[in-house]
């Protein structure tokens, strides 16, 4: 049996950095990762995903660039192979960096291989056992793939395999209307696929208020993709020249099908039950305000809680541990305000409090919203789709949410992030000189148009 101060589970955006300064601290860590470093956001989800982002609006820029006066003569082209490698060398940069990195630490033991726990303090790993007073669990999600008929006889996609396509779809069928599929369902738009959203529910994005679910089907209705909300039924078959995707409403032929139905914790082999440690009946590791489950000596790190599925999440939660574990704070998830982005082109840009929440909530509030078409920098760049939308409390003037579907809205959302975790009321935000002319210097004026509901 080998020991370690510190055993961390899963090579993500949590528990990697934690173990490197758990290293730093003098302690001996084991880092076990079944296959990549990096985690789903060097590997299938962020770094690859917004590379092939940037290359379908590239396509789409040239396409449209006669508005600009610019003319491209001949048809635009997408090399498939280039846009794969593309996006392969951006992930493989980022794994290798991190692997260099590890490499280079005294103390830093990385093994490759699928860790279990054998006791609350032990685990095995390729035949050979390790034990350590403290041990992290930061092993990430996969993709979930639902029981629909004849699913098990196409050949589907999902958001880690369709990174590695390297030829275009002529009909790409995404399932599922949410996050990850409208990101693909745009992009290949962008590349020259024809494209149908199917979504179960009655809107797209439901997790956002019906002005902006409303708003990002209109972004992509406008560029040709084909939605379909409200499917009780789904159905698929095998077709003569691609797959057959047959609904309560419509009949679509498609050459593939692409699985976006949400993701599930990587939990259900690790034997949680040798260690006694508690998950809920989606598989979620439970866990205190501290990153703490049940077990003493436990922590349970990124997208396993069910405390945020991004990177931007799971990188707060290594924050925490290490300030509570290593720096003596007491810092609390329960402090985290959630942000976060939806990557189509306007982007939307999120944080906090929906309207239907905060209705919910029983406060007094205030809405403003303001049309992109009434912003200087859109207009300029012929990007007017999209709006902005704050909520705030009526009675102590701190902002709630807000969200920013428009251009650079990812970027734009972060003055209202850094207002609301700074505790800063609306009515001194109005008092501040941005710089014209950006989508920025509209927060002050959307602040100040705040109105009771």
């Amino acid at each position: 049996m080998k020991s370690f101060d510190a055993i961390v589970i899963g090579g993500g955006q949590a528990g990697p950095f934690l173990a490197a300064r758990m290293v730093e601290k003098g302690m001996k860590v084991a880092l076990i990762e079944r296959k990549f470093l990096g985690g789903t956001c060097v590997n299938a989800g962020c770094m690859p995903t917004k590379t092939l982002v940037a290359s379908a609006r590239a396509a789409y820029v040239a396409r449209n660039s006669a508005v600009y006066g610019v003319n491209i003569p001949g048809e635009i082209a997408i090399d498939m192979k280039v846009v794969r490698a593309r996006a392969e060398t951006v992930t493989m940069n980022a794994r290798n960096g991190l692997i260099g990195w590890f490499a280079g630490m005294d103390g830093m033991t990385v093994i490759y291989g699928h860790a279990r726990f054998e006791d609350p303090k032990t685990v095995s790993v390729n035949g050979e056992t390790l034990t350590a007073p403290r041990i992290f669990l930061n092993v990430g999600a996969r993709p979930v793939i639902p029981d629909l008929p004849g699913i098990n006889d196409i050949d589907y996609l999902t958001s880690t395999s369709i990174i590695h396509l390297d030829t275009l779809p002529r009909h790409l069928a995404v399932i599922g209307g949410s996050y990850i599929g409208l990101e693909f369902a745009q992009m290949y738009r962008r590349f020259g696929a024809e494209v149908s959203v199917i979504e179960h529910g009655p809107k797209l994005a439901s997790r956002e208020d019906e002005d902006i679910s409303d708003a990002i089907a209109d972004v992509l209705r406008s560029e040709g993709i084909d939605i379909h909300t409200g499917v009780s039924d789904i159905a698929f078959a095998r077709s003569s020249d691609g797959i057959t995707v047959a609904t309560d409403s419509a009949r679509i032929d498609a050459s593939h099908v692409l699985i976006a139905t949400g993701r599930k914790p990587n939990t259900d082999d690790l034997g949680l039950d040798a260690a006694g440690v508690i998950s809920d009946k989606h598989g979620y590791i439970t866990v205190d305000d501290r990153l703490a489950t049940n077990v003493d000596g436990i922590w349970a790190l990124g997208d396993c809680n069910g405390h945020g599925a991004f990177t931007h999440t799971s990188y707060n939660d290594f924050e925490i541990a290490a300030a509570n574990l290593l720096d003596g704070a007491d810092r609390k998830l329960s402090s985290r305000i959630l942000a976060y982005a939806l990557y189509i082109d306007p982007p939307l840009g999120r944080v906090g409090m929906t309207e239907k929440q905060a209705r919910a909530s029983g406060r007094k509030i205030m809405i403003s919203t303001r049309p992109m078409s009434r912003v200087g920098r859109a207009n300029e760049r012929g990007e007017t789709k999209g709006f902005m939308k704050v909520i705030a409390d009526a009675e102590t003037k701190k902002i709630l949410g807000a969200a920013i579907l428009g251009i650079e809205g990812d970027e734009v959302i972060h003055g209202i992030i850094d207002a609301m975790n700074a505790g800063t009321t609306y009515p001194a935000l109005q008092w501040s000189v941005p710089i014209h002319p950006t989508v920025s210097e509209l927060i002050p004026t959307v602040l100040g148009d705040l109105k009771p509901v």
